[in-house]
């Protein structure tokens, strides 16, 4: 019989990244069958509830730990081990940082990024709001970078905290309103500051990864992204081949919507400019609306760095095709991107799986996204459209990256396509690039002789061992007659080792890319009865 064991941290914040990761921690505890470690906000408590837990008196302020077992002494244990991992977390924070992230040229221009330093030399002082640590560091010589990471019905008075206090802020916050996001990134442009976000899961200032990052050769490449899944794709590639990247803005994913109107991506784009390290410049975008599209690409015309543009769409290049146009612009070889075949027929039949020309990233060198004829209608990226079937196959789209998926659904043109990390999916759960239990299920529910297309995005922030979980899932899906295939998006630096996933996730039966848009047309070609 399983037992609960709910306990209370009175006023002990911890940021939702961090917290998600260690309730990922707590569910791999011996004797843990289910845990939840979260602020107790209103949306966690419901959460909570939901799991059958039940709550003691608490407020969003308080830190909520909840765990379910069938031994009570392991459960006590667990708890145990969460209160060590807390409180060297707490006690890092209140004794300043390991350095921070380098500046776009040192301050000045719009605001530029620096060490913020740490607060250990103020008698271990730890400021409780954003405009108190920008006091601490006004003696500071160099510029700093705020990071806001709470819930997002908080996260608009801490940016703008750090947008009055003169600091570029990055908000990895989601579920931001989109007016609130309009407010602080207008006032941003008054004050001459940066916004990345909300909803920027990725960002890389002087080669220094936040949030969600890929570890990267240093090089003359700088990025605007109004992706953070997008970013990294193109980001690997070029790592791939040998060129490195420098800086990696992030704006947030509606940024070039019609209601934002690109305030973020037009600053972005002239502080790279103005940074004479950086040699070209790469903007990469979900789908943009179409006259704020047109805006930016006359304000990326005007500028002394060249620009390579990934704007998807109907009708546009693909993220393989801009990371070589990249390098053709560099002067870089384009390589034959890497790949890893499944066993047996599958992996030698594919129709676009085997072995193509370098710089073939989608039929013709910069060439518009294509696809096979469908005869149903594509998806939408959180799971719309028809059934897709095509000689009784079906592609099924599971994806952790909301660019990842917009852009395979485009180029593979049918299928049922689900974004696992859109904010419907992660109210009061971890984003599934760090737990990937909702797409788990989905897997499982893959009927056999149809196709599963799956993401999986490797660095800094995600899931350090992905195909521990994944592999077996592939390897039932595989024996039941389900065809898989898995982009992989990662570099040969990052902490959970390219070479090994892949390899893992081809042994257990699933052919792996290291190009989305290959994989999506191997993954059409399948489902077309290529096999």
């Amino acid at each position: 019989m399983s037992v609960d064991l709910v306990r209370v941290r009175a006023g002990a914040y911890h940021d939702s990244v961090t917290l998600m990761r260690v309730s990922r921690t707590a569910s791999d505890l011996p004797g843990v069958e289910v845990a939840l470690v979260a602020m107790a906000t209103g949306l966690n408590r419901g959460v909570a509830a939901d799991l059958g837990f039940g709550l003691p008196e608490a407020g969003p302020g308080d830190l909520l730990v909840a765990l379910r077992g069938e031994d009570p002494a392991a459960l006590e244990a667990a708890a145990a081990e969460l209160d060590r991992l807390l409180a060297g977390l707490a006690s890092r924070t209140a004794g300043g940082g390991d350095g921070g992230p380098a500046g776009l040229d040192g301050p000045g221009g719009f605001g530029g990024f620096g060490d913020p330093g740490g607060f250990g030399g103020a008698a271990g002082f730890a400021p409780r709001t954003v405009g108190a640590a920008a006091r601490a560091l006004a003696a500071d010589p160099g510029p700093a970078l705020a990071l806001v990471s709470v819930p997002g019905s908080y996260a608009f008075t801490e940016a703008m905290d750090a947008i009055e206090a003169g600091l570029p802020v990055m908000i990895f916050s989601d579920n931001v309103p989109v007016e609130q996001e309009v407010l602080l990134k207008r006032r941003a442009a008054e004050r001459d500051v940066l916004v990345m976000g909300p909803d920027c899961g990725t960002a890389v200032i002087g080669g220094t990864g936040l949030g969600f990052a890929n570890v990267l050769r240093p090089g003359p490449v700088g990025m605007v992204a109004a992706s953070g899944t997008g970013a990294q794709q193109v980001a690997c590639l070029l790592d791939l081949a040998g060129v490195g990247v420098r800086h990696v803005l992030g704006v947030g994913g509606r940024d070039l919507s019609a209601e934002v109107g690109g305030l973020s991506t037009l600053r972005a784009l002239a502080a790279l400019d103005a940074d004479p390290a950086t040699e070209l410049i790469v903007l990469v975008s979900k789908p943009p609306a179409p006259e704020v599209a047109r805006t930016v690409r006359d304000a990326a015309a005007g500028l002394a760095t060249p620009v390579v543009s990934a704007l998807l769409g109907p009708g546009s290049g693909d993220l393989t095709a801009a990371a070589e146009s990249a390098l053709r612009a560099l002067g870089a070889p384009v390589p034959a991107w890497p790949s890893w075949p499944a066993p047996g027929p599958a992996g030698r039949k594919a129709g676009d799986g085997g072995a193509r020309e370098p710089g073939d990233g989608t039929g013709e060198p910069g060439g518009a996204a294509t696809a096979p004829p469908a005869t149903a209608e594509a998806g939408g990226p959180t799971g719309s459209g028809g059934t897709a079937r095509r000689n009784g196959a079906a592609l099924h789209g599971l994806y952790a990256g909301g660019t990842l998926c917009a852009e395979a659904r485009l180029v593979a043109g049918t299928g049922r396509f689900t974004d696992f990390g859109d904010d419907a999916y992660t109210r009061g759960r971890a984003h599934p690039m760090i737990d990937p239990t909702l797409r788990l299920e989905a897997l499982a529910g893959v009927p056999g002789g149809d196709v599963a297309l799956l993401d999986v995005v490797l660095g800094h922030g995600a899931d350090p061992d992905p195909a521990r979980r994944l592999a077996p899932a592939v390897a039932a899906a595989v024996a039941r007659g389900t065809a898989v295939v898995v982009t992989l998006v990662g570099t040969e630096g990052d902490p959970q080792g390219l070479g090994g996933q892949a390899e893992a996730l081809r042994a257990a039966g699933a052919a792996v890319f290291a190009s989305n848009a290959r994989a999506a047309r191997h993954a059409a070609a399948l489902a077309a009865g290529a096999r």
